[in-house]
């Protein structure tokens, strides 16, 4: 486990964020992001989570919904990594991951392509 702070952590969330590509990341629509230290403490070891509906299911009465939500949590992740370039990996690896739940993408196939 490596100890990284939690304004530390943000940065790399921070970080992670910017390199999503800008064509990418305009197409997000009502989203925001949290940060926490511990997963919900029914899955302890989750590393983001989405929490939202997703582009692809949204139709003509999705007005006014409350912002869809992408958590990240710092213990988890850092309790996997040795290091902090692990983080960064780690962290870039689930950024993309639930932004990608925000378009529609499945488990399976983030899994298929590496984001999981």
């Amino acid at each position: 486990m490596v100890e990284i702070s939690e304004d530390r952590f943000a940065e790399l969330v921070e970080a992670a964020f910017a390199a999503v590509p800008a064509e990418l990341a305009a197409l997000l629509d009502n989203v925001v992001l949290f940060i926490e230290d511990d997963a919900p403490a029914d899955e302890p070891d989750l590393l983001g989570l989405y929490d939202g509906i997703p582009l692809t299911e949204r139709d003509s009465t999705y007005g006014g919904a409350m912002p869809d939500r992408i958590f990240v949590y710092r213990n988890p992740t850092l309790a996997i990594c040795d290091t902090e370039a692990d983080v960064i990996e780690e962290v870039g690896i689930t950024v993309v991951h639930e932004i990608a739940h925000h378009f529609g993408i499945e488990d399976d196939r983030l899994h298929e392509l590496g984001y999981a």
